[in-house]
């Protein structure tokens, strides 16, 4: 029972010492923040850093300010450490203010601004830095052909913190997968996105936007055109309609492909060629034209996704037999015209019969009623008056 007293006694002056500890590492805390203070930095990539010391009570003593290797930049305003880019901008009793320019990401870290009175006071200036991407860019692991499938690959090489990306097709947002790798202190970031393909999407653009902190609200884009290969087409395109003998008849071959065919060949159905045609590449001539001439001409395309060939049917026309269809033309007008005013005129005559046979019915009928009462009137004078009811019939 003896011990007890002076082991709690004991125990008690522990703690009291442990608190006294505390109350000088926070005063000691307290006096440094007074004496010493900092402000942490962001800044861009090639951008220009400002490290900032502000001194409290500042007495002439040792200002001492070190980069995050702990190596000494400037000592009481003069330099310490050959680096150019570290430029001592102010040094005054309240600010050490030093500008970093063409920030690199090694210069990454904490700054120590340090103050040697009868205690030493230091405070630790952060630097983060930011490296904004580039324009994305865009690649394409296979041709696209018409009726497949296509896949994209937007890539940002470098970026930090990893740049966000999105794809857009016609301003409207397509999913794509998306990965990212990091480098060291950067980051590769990727995305891909699969599209069907048909010949109409053939010069279609697709973009890849990224967007990142470092570059405050604005996006890098990177626009991608479609290039779908696809089989030809083919269309002759005569120069005229109508061809007489002595004409010259020129016709086209209008093609499209992807890629488009350079080489275009023609032909006559069941015969060759006249020898006086003249065919220079998609163009065939043929002078003087004559009956002979007369048959099916066609062209032909291709490219490595198939063929493709149009026809032409030449009907060459004696300079007689066009003017006799053209003059044909208007008196055959002028039938029709004939026929409907001789239809319109029995029409009229028609209605007109049928009005007077209409009238003459109703014409007839009143008479006869006219008869009926005649008749009653000579019967009642007949039988003397209207005494007599009796009703005589009369046969005739």
């Amino acid at each position: 029972m003896g011990p007890a007293p002076w082991g709690r006694g004991r125990g008690r002056g522990r703690g009291r010492a442990m608190l006294a500890a505390l109350g000088l590492l926070w005063a000691a805390g307290r006096a440094l923040a007074q004496e010493v203070q900092t402000e942490n930095m962001t800044v861009v990539e090639g951008g220009v850093a400002e490290i900032n010391c502000r001194l409290h009570r500042y007495d002439g003593s040792i200002v001492v300010i070190q980069n995050p290797a702990r190596q000494t930049l400037f000592f009481n305003g003069t330099r310490a450490l050959k680096d150019e880019r570290f430029q001592l901008v102010e040094f005054t009793q309240k600010q050490v203010r030093i500008l970093l320019s063409d920030v690199r990401l090694e210069d990454e870290g904490g700054y120590f601004c340090q103050l040697y009175t009868d205690d030493t006071h230091h405070q630790i200036a952060s630097l983060t830095v930011l490296v904004a991407p580039e324009n994305p860019t865009v690649e394409v692991k296979e041709q696209a052909v018409e009726g497949g499938e296509v896949e994209l690959t937007c890539v940002v090489p470098r970026s930090r913190p990893a740049a966000t990306l999105r794809w857009y097709r016609d301003r409207r947002e397509l999913r794509g997968l998306s990965s990212r790798e990091q480098l060291g202190k950067v980051f590769r970031v990727s995305t891909s996105v699969r599209l069907r393909v048909e010949r109409r999407d053939h010069g279609a653009i697709v973009t890849c936007e990224a967007t990142h902190p470092a570059l405050r609200g604005q996006r890098k884009q990177t626009q991608y055109v479609l290039d779908v290969q696809y089989s030809p087409t083919a269309r002759i395109q005569p120069s005229q309609a109508v061809l007489r003998e002595g004409d010259t008849l020129l016709l086209t071959c209008v093609v499209n492909g992807n890629p488009l065919p350079t080489e275009i060949t023609w032909s006559r159905a069941n015969d060759s060629l006249p020898e006086r045609v003249q065919i220079q590449g998609a163009e065939l001539t043929l002078p003087a034209l004559n009956p002979g001439d007369n048959g099916t001409y066609a062209c032909q395309a291709a490219n490595k996704h198939g063929r493709a060939s149009d026809q032409y049917v030449l009907v060459v026309y004696d300079p007689g037999a066009i003017v006799e269809a053209q003059t044909s033309v208007p008196y055959a007008i002028v039938g029709g015209i004939l026929a409907l005013l001789v239809f319109a005129v029995i029409c009229v005559l028609i209605g007109m019969v049928w009005g007077s046979v209409r009238q003459k019915g109703s014409y007839l009928t009143h008479e006869a009623s006219g008869l009926d009462e005649h008749g009653e009137v000579r019967e009642a004078f007949l039988n003397g008056g209207g005494s007599h009811k009796r009703k005589e019939e009369f046969f005739i």
